[in-house]
């Protein structure tokens, strides 16, 4: 039931160059916009009523259908449940590092990953709620979680992740040199360096990205960022000496390390797995939103660990968080079956695949997808 691309990848379709020079390949492709019809409704060579029907049109029908839903549900629906989830992960942190003081493997160990779940809870799935606004109708204490899982949890500014993360990101999905996850990319790296080795670094990665996005942020910003960042190293740093009982600085970092890459993995592959692989557009060309995000973006099927841990808007509902981001986790997940069900309807694209399928695509395809520039998609009979 899941429509599917054809044409992707076949180079007897590649056309000519993009405009401006880019040398980037044009491909045909030969998906069709349509409404669902049942067999019998349209003769053969007739063409569907409904294919003419205005993409703003879409977005507005589907709109109000989700809208409906969202006037419909109660604040613990709309917020509480992630609020609760995020507050659980906060009483956990006593645990976790109590274990750690334990000489015994097993509750040392269950010290690490109760750390790790809880350290990426609070900087995966906080900092992407608290980036949409997601977490409270407030946008005074909008700006306050912002600052509190970006900056503090996350070391990195929030002036740049909102800015790279809804204004580009969320503005122009798998638009070539804007919003098409170019900036995971690490062509130098070989497939299985980047795929199982280099994950284990992205908690050293992060706060040095975040330090070189200070030079275009105000100073104001950047001092708040450091001064931020500091204190939640530190914090954590102190209570690992303090609480835990480490007696060497370095174990104590290196306990850091461990906690903070526990599902630095998945979370390298998540935001790989649900763009990159997927029909890419020029600038100029571009489809309209509801076909921009139902043929660019792609769930994955829901799995425990990671709806805690990231949450639902990153994990089996990340096409209905991008037509509709500033909805919650759990809303995202309310809505989900009028938004598939919408789609499939109107013979829009609703993508979905398993984690160790497309796993399987980037180690089969890594010099196409990850190394070399993406192929622009041209879609025929909807623009």
């Amino acid at each position: 039931g899941v429509p599917r691309l054809t044409g992707m990848g076949d180079p007897s379709l590649q056309g000519t160059a993009a405009p401006g020079g880019s040398g980037t390949d044009v491909m045909a492709e030969g998906w069709k916009l349509g409404p669902a019809l049942d067999d019998g409704d349209v003769s053969p060579g007739e063409a569907p009523e409904g294919a003419w029907q205005p993409e703003e049109a879409l977005m507005t029908e589907l709109s109000e259908l989700v809208q409906k839903v969202v006037k419909s549900s109660s604040w613990w629906e709309r917020h509480g449940v992630d609020i609760s989830i995020l507050a659980c992960s906060f009483l956990l942190l006593p645990a976790g590092f109590l274990c750690l003081r334990s000489a015994q493997a097993i509750p040392f160990l269950a010290g690490v990953l109760t750390l790790g779940v809880v350290h990426h809870t609070l900087t995966v799935k906080g900092s992407h709620l608290a980036s949409h606004n997601a977490l409270t109708e407030s946008k005074s204490w909008g700006k306050v979680w912002a600052i509190f899982f970006i900056e503090l949890c996350s070391a990195f500014t929030v002036e740049q992740a909102t800015y790279n993360h809804v204004k580009i990101h969320h503005g122009y999905t798998n638009i070539i040199g804007l919003g098409d996850s170019s900036t995971w990319k690490l062509p130098f790296l070989n497939r299985y360096v980047y795929m199982f080795i280099a994950p284990l670094a992205v908690p050293i990665l992060t706060p040095l990205v975040a330090l070189d996005l200070l030079r275009n942020v105000e100073w104001k910003a950047a001092l708040r960022t450091l001064c931020c960042m500091f204190l939640g190293f530190y914090c954590h740093y102190w209570l690992l000496l303090h609480v835990s009982g480490f007696q060497s600085p370095w174990s104590a970092l290196l306990c850091m390390l461990l906690t903070r890459s526990l599902l630095a993995h998945p979370y390298i592959h998540v935001n790989i797995f649900q763009h990159i692989g997927l029909p890419m557009f020029a600038a100029d060309r571009k489809p309209k939103r509801i076909h921009l995000m139902s043929l660019g973006v792609l769930n994955l099927p829901r799995n425990a660990l990671l709806d805690w841990s990231f949450g639902h808007s990153l994990i089996s509902c990340h096409v209905e968080h991008h037509l509709f981001p500033s909805l919650s986790d759990n809303m995202c997940l309310k809505i989900k079956p009028i938004v598939s069900q919408y789609l499939k309807q109107k013979k829009l694209p609703y993508n979905e695949d398993t984690y160790s399928s497309r796993l399987w695509l980037f180690l089969q395809r890594y010099e196409e997808l990850m190394v070399h520039a993406p192929p622009i998609t041209e879609l025929v009979g909807i623009q």
